[in-house]
């Protein structure tokens, strides 16, 4: 790389330079990203991670794990197909395909995979996707890996859905959506676009990511709240580390389907799986979401709280159907020191900005969490509007 002649090296160093150039360009426009590693026990008020049922640290779930981690070791030592299905694993799906009102369910490593495998599997010669707008980056990475024709429709437009399937006539299709939107916390018009889907012969695919654990009977999510628990043209996804506050995906859907997934999902066949401490630590939390009413009303109180607070603070403020309040920034650079400013405060919030965000605008984004301490809950909110710029 580097010989006699320079010239390999010179090249090395106009690529890095490139590379450089580029984060200098970022750095201008305010889309700088930094790590911020935190130790076990930070001090923070958490109003940007997904543990919306403040399961992830619940004696039940740590013991579960703690558990399966002496019986099985650290990792699962192997792909599904090869070593590394377990008990744990077996036991978590059953569960999970009960929950979701489905034929069967699989798990993979991360929510990510289980995207890009759901995808991928539903895509047959001709398959026409209909994407929104405001999907997750999993989803519309989906769509481009499986290598089929993609039409992203305005969000939550069920009449662009509509005529996207309608100039595709007899072609195989599939409707893409999540449940509740990752960046603004609005829930889809699911009962329509199954509705329209149905009327044109495509099928479903719902990522219930934000969803499951905080809406719907027991906490089985927005498919199953909108009447379409085991309908057999709809898909779920959603990841285990939300409400559930563990690691790892699902696919649940028809027997059929889960079928194909194991004979030939890319991203399940050749992917270790997911350790079984984990699946029985999430397992042991599923169980507490499926009891976990009370929590859900604790979660929807303190949504609404916060709407209120924060708008009667003058601030633009998302109206959220789960737990992700979206609330907007006079852009990239404001919302990157709003975010600091809070978490010099001793709050975290997330700071989402393009190209993270659907649209050109950035934003704040709160998940609310049942295991933050109401005063310190209310405590956050006060810090973030004494923040705002």
């Amino acid at each position: 790389m580097t010989g006699a002649d320079g010239g390999e090296g010179v090249k090395v160093a106009d690529w890095l330079a490139a590379l450089d150039r580029r984060a200098e360009l970022r750095g201008k426009a305010g889309l700088t990203r930094r790590l911020h590693p935190r130790p076990a026990a930070d001090g923070m008020t958490d109003l940007a991670g997904n543990d919306y049922l403040g399961l992830a640290t619940h004696p039940e779930v740590i013991g579960a794990a703690s558990a399966a981690l002496s019986a099985y070791g650290l990792g699962a030592t192997g792909s599904r197909l090869v070593r590394g299905s377990t008990d744990a694993h077996q036991a978590l799906e059953d569960e999970l395909a009960q929950w979701l009102g489905t034929d069967r369910s699989l798990v993979f490593s991360s929510g990510y995979l289980a995207n890009l495998g759901a995808l991928r599997a539903l895509v047959q010669p001709r398959t026409l996707l209909v994407s929104d707008a405001h999907n997750h980056a999993s989803l519309i990475d989906g769509c481009r890996i499986s290598g089929a024709e993609t039409v992203v429709t305005a969000h939550a437009d069920v009449t662009a859905v509509a005529a996207a399937l309608a100039v595709a006539p007899g072609r195989p299709a599939v409707v893409v959506t999540e449940s509740v939107f990752s960046v603004d916390g609005d829930l889809a018009p699911l009962a329509q676009l199954h509705a329209v889907a149905r009327r044109h012969g495509a099928l479903l695919l719902v990522d219930d990511a934000h969803a499951l654990g905080v809406t719907g009977p027991a906490g089985a999510g927005a498919v199953a709240a909108a009447g379409l628990a085991g309908e057999p043209d709809v898909v779920v996804t959603a990841t285990l580390s939300k409400a559930l506050g563990g690691a790892g995906g699902v696919v649940a859907g028809p027997a059929e389907f889960v079928r194909h997934l194991v004979e030939t999902g890319r991203t399940f066949i050749f992917d270790t799986a997911l350790p079984p401490a984990v699946a029985a630590g999430v397992h042991a939390a599923l169980r507490l979401a499926r009891a976990g009413d009370d929590l859900r009303t604790e979660l929807a109180e303190r949504v609404a709280l916060a709407v209120d607070r924060l708008r009667a603070a003058g601030l633009t403020v998302s109206a959220p159907d789960a737990a992700v309040i979206s609330v907007t920034a006079p852009g990239p650079e404001a919302a990157t020191t709003w975010a600091a400013d809070c978490r010099d405060r001793g709050v975290a919030v997330g700071c989402f900005r393009p190209p993270s965000t659907p649209d050109s605008r950035s934003r704040l984004r709160l998940t609310v969490s049942a295991g933050v301490s109401r005063p310190a809950f209310e405590r956050a909110l006060d810090v973030i509007v004494e923040c705002a710029p």
